[in-house]
Order: C-alpha cells, then sequence, then structure tokens
C-alpha cells in the first residue's frame, strides 16, 4: 500500500507544474482587467452567466473569471491575490485540498472558487469551524462578491426557518460545519415542503478541513427529542393486553408472528383509553403501543426468545441459545416486554436524526478544503473522500527555525524548564506563544507563571470572539500567549516591527500531540510570510504519548538522567514514529466507524428519499396503493411453501392472515383464491381491499389527501426513530460475534438490512391498518 500511494503521490508535482501554467495564465490578464472601469468588471458577471446558459463550462471561464475575482478584491480590499494563491484557488475549484501554510492568505484564496462556483446559480457552501469566523468571513470577504453583483449569506443558529431559506438562497453562503449539517437534518424531519430551508447540496469549500473532516468526524450530528417517558403507556398497555381474550377480542396468527384486535377488541381498547377512534390519526403512538403489549403477551415466549435476569430482559439468539446482552428488540417492543415481565422499563432519549460529518460532506456534489497541516493524512483524505492533498509553495521563503524537541525524565522538570525558557524570553521583550494539549496544562501552566510574575494572556477556546483579539496581539512585543492547540485557529498573528528585530514569535510546545498534523499547526503559527521565529517542543517520558507508545529503552535512556535535558535527532525521530503509529490506529478506528455508518447512511438515503417523495407530492395516494401491494404481497409469500415443485399457498391460513389485516369480504374468500396464480391471487386481495378503501372515502377524497400524507409521514418517522435506536443497540453489541468465529461488520450490514426491510414491511403494514380501520365521520356545520 505504501509504495502504491508514493506513486500516486508522484504525480503531484505534475499536477502542480499544470496549476502553476493555469495561475500564470491568470497573472497574464492583469493588466488588461485593471484597466476595466469598475462598472464593466462588475458586468464581468452577468456576461459569464450567459456564457453558461450558452453552453461554456465553469473550468472554460475559470482563468478570466478568477482575473475578475482577483482585481475586485484589489479594489474593495486592497488585497491582491499572489501566484501562489491562484495555485491554491485552482487547486480548490479542481475539488482538492489546498495545503497552505499559516499565514498565506487562505482566507483570500477562498474568494476565487467561491466567485466561479457561484456563477451557475447552485450555491456555494463556506464552511468555517466557528460563527465568529462565519460571519468575519462573510462581512470581510463577502464584500467582493457583493461588488461583483452576487448575493451572500451567514448562516447563524439563531435564525428562523424563514431567515436560514433566505441565507441558503443567496450564492454564496458562510456557515459553521454543525449549523449546516443540522439543518440537513431538520430539513428531513418537516411536515410541510415550505418548511425545508437547503436548497441541493452544491460545492462546499471548507476552511480548516482536516479539524471538520478528521477530527471531528468520529463525533456524528444527533438531534435528539430528550427523554423518551413512554414507562406509564407501556404500563398501561400492558394491563389493557392482560384483561383481553384471544378470539374475542384479539386473534393470533402464528406463521407470520403477528397479533390483530378484533372489532370487540378496537371498542375495548377506546373504552379502556377514553378516545373515540382507536385509529385517529392522534391515537398513532397509543396503538403502536397496544399492539406492543399484545405482540409481547401473547406471540413473545419467556426462556425460549428472551430471559429475565438481574432487572431486565435479555434476547436469547434463536441460532446459539446465547444471550445477546446489550441487544434490545426495536420498535418499543423490549419495554413492552419489560412492563410484561414487571421489570424496569429504561428511560431512553430519543435520537430522532443522525448522521456523521463523513457522510454528510460526502452528499456534495464537489468538495474541496483547505488548511496549513493536510499532508499527513493524505491517505485518508483520499481513501474517504477521494481529495488530494496538494502542497502549495509559500510565497516568500519560509526563515522559522523548528529546533529538536527538549526531552525531560519527569513532567516536573519539562515544565520548569519551559517557564524558564518563557521567562528568559519576555525578559528580551520577545512574543512568545505556548501551546498546550489540553484545557488543565494550559492552567497548571498559567498558574506556574502568575507565580513568577510573568503577565500572560490564556486561551482555551472558551470564547471565539475574545480568542480572535487575543490571537492578533500575540504577535507583538513583551506578550506571552499560552494556548491549546486548536485555539485560534483561522486568525493570523501578525509581528508588530519590534518583534521582528527580536527574532519573531517563539513557538513553544508543552508536550507532543499525538497527531504529527496538529504539532505543525502550532508551529506554523510562526513564520508567516517569510517572517522570522523558532519552534520547539518540550517532552517528558511521563507525557501520555511516552507512556502509551515510547520505547522502553528510550525511557532506560533517560531515567538514568534525571533532570537533565537531551536533545538528540534520534529520539526526536522516535517520538515521530510514535506519532506516526497512534495516527494509524486512528484513521483505521475512523474508517471502522465509517464502515459500519455506510450501512445507516444506505438507509437514511433510501427513507429520506421516500420521505421527500411524499413531501413533494400533495396526492400520494397512489403510494397509499403500494402499501397495501406490498402488505398483501408479503402475507401471501408467508403462507407459499418454497419448498414444494409448484410453490403452492396454504389458502386457508392465507385467509385467516387476511382476515385478521381486514382483507376478506364476500369477493375475497378462501374459495375464491382457491386455484389461483400468485399473481391472480394478488391483483384480487389489492383490488378488492383498495376498491372498498376508496368507496370508504370517496365524497371526503379531496379533503382526505391531507390526512393520508400526514398519516404516511408520521408512520415513516416514527419507524426510522425506532430503526435508528435498534441500528445503534445492535451496532454496540455486534463485536461480541467475532468470539462467534462471526465477521462483526458482515454481521451489522446482514442483519441491519434484515431489520430496515422488516421495518418497511411494518410501515406498510400500519399504513394499510390506518385505511382499513379508519372511521369517516360526516359532522353538520
Amino acid at each position: 500500500m505504501a509504495g502504491f500511494l508514493k506513486n500516486l503521490f508522484s504525480g503531484d508535482r505534475k499536477i502542480l507544474k499544470e496549476v502553476e501554467a493555469t495561475a500564470h495564465q491568470i497573472d497574464a490578464l492583469k493588466d488588461d482587467i485593471r484597466a476595466l472601469s469598475d462598472e464593466s468588471l462588475k458586468a464581468k458577471t452577468n456576461e459569464f452567466k450567459k456564457r453558461i446558459a450558452d453552453g461554456e463550462t465553469l473550468d472554460d471561464l475559470l482563468v478570466e473569471a478568477y482575473a475578475v475575482a482577483r482585481e475586485a478584491a484589489y479594489r474593495v480590499i486592497g488585497e491582491f491575490p499572489y501566484v501562489v494563491q491562484l495555485m491554491g484557488g485552482i487547486i480548490l475549484h479542481r475539488g482538492d485540498i489546498a495545503e497552505m501554510r499559516t499565514g498565506e492568505g487562505k482566507t483570500l484564496t477562498a474568494i476565487l472558487p467561491a466567485y466561479l462556483n457561484a456563477l451557475d446559480d447552485k450555491g456555494v457552501h463556506v464552511i468555517t469551524v466557528n460563527e465568529y469566523l462565519a460571519q468575519r468571513d462573510a462581512d470581510w470577504m463577502g464584500e467582493i462578491h457583493r461588488f461583483l453583483g452576487l448575493t451572500v449569506g451567514t448562516n447563524l443558529r439563531q435564525l428562523t426557518a424563514s431567515q436560514k431559506r433566505d441565507v441558503y438562497n443567496c450564492d454564496i453562503t458562510y456557515t459553521t460545519n454543525a449549523e449546516v449539517g443540522f439543518d440537513y437534518l431538520r430539513d428531513n424531519m418537516v411536515t410541510r415542503v415550505e418548511d425545508r430551508v437547503l436548497r441541493p447540496l452544491n460545492f462546499a469549500l471548507i476552511d480548516e478541513v482536516d479539524s471538520i473532516l478528521i477530527d471531528e468526524s468520529r463525533t456524528p450530528l444527533i438531534i435528539s427529542g430528550g427523554e423518551r417517558n413512554g414507562a406509564k403507556l407501556y404500563e398501561q398497555a400492558d394491563r389493557f393486553a392482560k384483561k383481553l381474550h384471544e378470539g374475542a377480542d384479539f386473534v393470533i396468527d402464528v406463521k407470520s408472528k403477528s397479533v390483530q384486535l378484533t372489532e370487540e377488541g378496537v371498542a375495548k381498547g377506546e373504552r379502556s383509553f377514553k378516545v373515540n377512534n382507536l385509529y385517529d390519526l392522534e391515537n398513532t403512538a397509543l396503538l403502536h403501543h397496544i399492539n406492543n403489549a399484545l405482540k409481547a403477551n401473547y406471540i413473545m415466549l419467556k426462556d425460549i426468545e428472551y430471559v429475565v435476569q438481574d432487572d431486565q430482559v435479555v434476547i436469547v439468539d434463536q441460532f446459539t441459545g446465547r444471550l445477546m446482552e446489550g441487544r434490545e428488540y426495536s420498535d418499543g417492543l423490549h419495554q413492552a416486554l419489560s412492563a410484561k415481565e414487571n421489570v424496569t422499563i429504561k428511560q431512553e432519549s430519543v435520537t430522532l436524526a443522525t448522521i456523521t460529518y463523513q457522510n454528510f460532506f460526502r452528499l456534495y456534489n464537489k468538495l474541496s478544503g483547505m488548511t496549513g497541516t493536510a499532508k499527513t493524512e493524505e491517505e485518508e483524505f483520499l481513501e474517504i473522500y477521494n481529495m488530494r492533498v496538494l502542497e502549495i509553495p509559500t510565497n516568500r521563503p519560509i526563515a522559522r527555525i523548528d529546533y529538536d524537541d527538549q526531552i525531560y525524565g519527569t513532567t516536573k522538570a519539562k515544565f520548569e524548564a519551559l517557564i524558564e525558557m518563557v521567562r528568559e524570553l519576555h525578559e528580551t521583550g520577545q512574543p512568545v506563544l505556548v501551546g498546550t494539549v489540553a484545557v488543565e496544562t494550559s492552567e497548571y501552566l498559567s498558574m506556574m507563571m502568575t507565580q513568577r510574575k510573568i503577565r500572560h494572556e490564556i486561551l482555551n477556546a472558551k470564547n471565539h470572539a475574545r480568542e480572535a483579539q487575543i490571537i492578533e496581539k500575540a504577535g507583538h512585543k513583551g506578550s506571552v500567549t499560552i494556548a491549546t492547540n486548536m485555539a485560534g485557529r483561522g486568525t493570523d498573528i501578525k509581528l508588530d516591527e519590534e518583534s521582528r528585530a527580536l527574532g519573531g514569535l517563539a513557538v513553544l510546545g508543552s508536550e507532543r500531540h499525538e497527531s504529527r498534523r496538529i504539532d505543525n499547526q502550532l508551529r506554523g503559527r510562526s513564520g508567516r510570510q517569510g517572517d522570522p521565529g523558532f519552534s520547539r517542543f518540550f517532552v517528558s517520558f511521563q507525557d501520555d504519548l511516552m507512556l502509551r507508545y515510547g520505547s522502553e529503552r528510550m525511557e532506560s535512556v533517560t531515567s538514568r538522567l534525571g533532570d537533565e535535558k537531551i536533545e538528540a535527532k534520534l529520539l526526536t525521530k522516535q517520538i515521530s514514529s510514535a506519532q506516526e503509529r497512534v495516527e494509524g490506529t486512528n484513521f483505521d478506528v475512523r474508517k471502522s466507524l465509517l464502515d459500519y455508518d455506510d450501512v445507516m447512511r444506505q438507509q437514511r438515503e433510501i427513507m429520506y428519499e421516500q420521505r421527500n417523495h411524499i413531501l413533494d407530492n400533495d396526492d400520494v395516494h397512489g403510494i397509499i396503493r403500494q402499501m397495501f401491494e406490498r402488505v398483501v404481497s408479503d402475507t401471501i409469500a408467508s403462507y407459499r411453501d418454497m419448498e414444494s415443485k409448484n410453490q403452492t399457498v396454504d389458502v386457508i391460513g392465507l385467509t385467516e392472515a387476511l382476515e385478521k389485516l381486514g382483507l376478506v369480504s364476500d369477493v375475497v374468500t378462501a374459495g375464491s383464491l382457491e386455484g389461483k396464480s400468485v399473481e391472480e391471487m394478488q391483483s384480487l386481495i389489492v383490488d378488492d381491499a383498495w376498491g372498498r378503501y376508496e368507496a370508504k372515502i370517496a365524497e371526503v377524497k379531496d379533503q382526505f389527501a391531507r390526512v393520508e400524507k400526514d398519516m404516511a409521514l408520521r408512520m415513516i418517522d416514527r419507524s426510522w426513530i425506532d430503526q435508528i435506536d435498534a441500528m445503534s443497540k445492535l451496532r454496540e453489541g455486534i463485536h461480541l460475534r467475532s468470539y462467534a468465529q462471526e465477521k462483526p461488520l458482515q454481521a451489522y450490514v446482514t442483519e441491519g438490512f434484515q431489520m430496515f426491510d422488516e421495518m418497511l414491511g411494518q410501515i406498510a403494514q400500519d399504513i394499510v391498518m390506518f385505511c382499513v380501520n379508519v372511521k369517516i365521520e360526516y359532522r353538520q356545520g
């Protein structure tokens, strides 16, 4: 694999040569574009849009459009992108990652692809890590786009749905990764088309792409509906179910493992729960609880399908007889069994919708990103997002000196040495930035500095607006700043003239992060745009990284030295190799998470597509018909003998099952089904049931269309929420399958899709049961 990747990435030089040639073509237009008046420059936007309408592509327009955006930047904010920034902009348009060192002007670079890709009116999302940066960039860089006639919006958490829609309808939208992700999930929960806020996801340009797509990729976005406080309703449904009598109040179909209330049972339910119509849309949840209670009491067998142990219901694997600890039945059945057996009914928080950043960002037609540090994670970007990482040369040579690590035997000795170096540098006036891995470390070092009367600022990502102010002053003479490694990303540390003369910014790392990329980000704080400066890391063998991944030989060397420091290239190299091992492990974890989440992704796409189809159509009558067809098809399949040569159908059993579903009539009887083919049975049953349903709603068909739509959405949403929950529980316990010589991922895929298919069947059955049992009441006035 390493050899393959090396050969693959050797093409970088060739790509950069092509990109550089294009950048020089853009640069060659600067005098011609500079000669245009403001009005002529602005008119270029409409000219480009017309050319797109006439068949030209964005690639065709790139050279001229970038030259126009470049000149507009100069006229509006007085900054003229360098050739290397043009190169970065070309790479971003290609859908790759531009690795640009800190201070090389990533924010300005982004205006070029944002402008070009906004010309086809499909929308561009510029994504940053926090709202402060999103607002700052929309105000600052947005002026350039507005000058050229484009609309620019900022998506903030506090906006209403109407305001968000306006923001997303802008040509260019600045937003945070979290907010656009949550808006996507919320859009797939609305019950009216007009409540959606997003357009189709077109082009995303991600600032600090490594932070969003790698560091945050392990944490999914989750919209939760608070606690599921259904324990009381499960208990009430259980008490009601236990009072019923088989035959009179409910009927069981053992073969399909289903149980249905009779008309008498429905009437008892309406009296017991004091409702007029059990099949009213408002009583969907109640009916679901009653059906689960019936199944728990009359279908599920204790000590065969489940056991009761330690105040909980535990599923028994039907194939191995093993207890499936941690696994739960979905759709509320587990809670119904708990009520039946009088054990504690677990309180659950309900996950209404969830998606990982990995799968969300892969929904965009085109994805690109920029950062100062991504090359160490190129394999991951390529494998998961199909994005190359291309290193853009710096505008001026880097003057920063990166010293070897100072290594100590103990944490105490390391911190003492670090603070002593801060004191010495502070006395000369040279600005210092101390980077820490953890908030606790930053506060500990702050306390040590306070004791030694070293004036300093402390930053640990608690206030983004304040953070930017502190970072901006961190390059001034005499300043000492302590910051967690991620703090201040997106804001440059600019030196004043006195600091430049004193040697620039000194960056001191209090320990090595487990990722080389994060260390490189800290180093990159110094030496922007050819500025002087240096970096040095302080490491001890009591640091977390060294305890977990350092070699015993290294530790034995330092233990003999006590508090004396070591500076040796060999040890620094070994620390880097420890980091590589951690990075490999972390990549494997993220890849495994993605493999599992891909199962949910496929299910999510099917559900959202089905849901959106219903949402986008006022009349879903045809979809309801398909549900009838599915239920009848599934029921026939349950009574079909697939082993026999002719695959005969047990007509008596089928008729009994259809009767329980309310699908038997004068037309559909055992006699009328006898001797018919499966296709003929299917047509006869569906046509009859559908005809009776249409006759029932004939007089209110126009008004009933909205009821059908709401009912279908409600059934889908409830089942999908339960499926998310069930898949989560399946995922938690699936690793135990490896003990049974099963591949956990394969088992998860197989069982996950089996559960999904069962859920689709259940949705269809719930919708059909609603249609069969719904009562149409006519009221005067």
